[in-house]
């Protein structure tokens, strides 16, 4: 069995990628992105941490928190919130046939990938990267041609902050990704 190593920085700020399972396309459905918030509370109400930058996407989602002074245990965290939006999504998301072994065994869903993607932010030029990189993803992707036009991101939130300009990284007609941008007055 694989055993993966793990930052574990008290107080530290991660970038975090978390996938559904066989990428289904399901997150930005109106009861998930309930469910997700509903579970994101819940757990900040017992765990704290803040959340400086999310993006949520079809199949998958990035963000940055910030722990509390003293508290490196986002993996538990992830855990709760992913069983949450699992347990309150089952009855129209969980798929029977796509059951496994192994997904029995571990006592899985069939909502999310069993793990996820992490990495400790260190510099001030690695977090304004991971913002952009959050920002962005949607025009990355091709759903959007402009940020500011993506729903479901932090990138609203952080125009009202003053971080970004509404129009950052593209106008229409205007290829987004050749565009400058940085975040701008980031303060933690």
């Amino acid at each position: 069995m694989s055993r993966y190593r793990r930052a574990d920085i008290p107080g530290a700020t991660y970038f975090f990628t978390v996938v559904t399972y066989r990428r289904r396309p399901i997150l930005c459905d109106a009861p998930v992105r309930a469910a997700l918030r509903d579970a994101i509370k819940t757990v900040q109400s017992r765990h704290p941490f803040t959340i400086d930058a999310w993006v949520l996407l079809p199949d998958h989602l990035h963000c940055v928190w910030t722990l509390p002074p003293g508290d490196a245990n986002y993996s538990m965290r992830w855990v709760l919130i992913k069983r949450m939006v699992s347990n309150a999504c089952a009855q129209h998301y969980h798929l029977t046939d796509w059951m496994t072994a192994s997904k029995i065994k571990h006592r899985e869903s069939t909502f999310w990938q069993r793990r996820y993607w992490e990495h400790c932010i260190t510099t001030e030029l690695d977090y304004a990267h991971h913002l952009d990189y959050i920002a962005i993803n949607p025009v990355k992707h091709g759903l959007v041609t402009r940020v500011r036009d993506w729903p479901y991101s932090t990138f609203h939130r952080d125009v009202t902050r003053g971080i970004y300009p509404l129009d950052w990284a593209g106008t229409p007609g205007t290829p987004a990704l050749a565009q400058p941008g940085k975040a701008q007055s980031i303060t933690r």
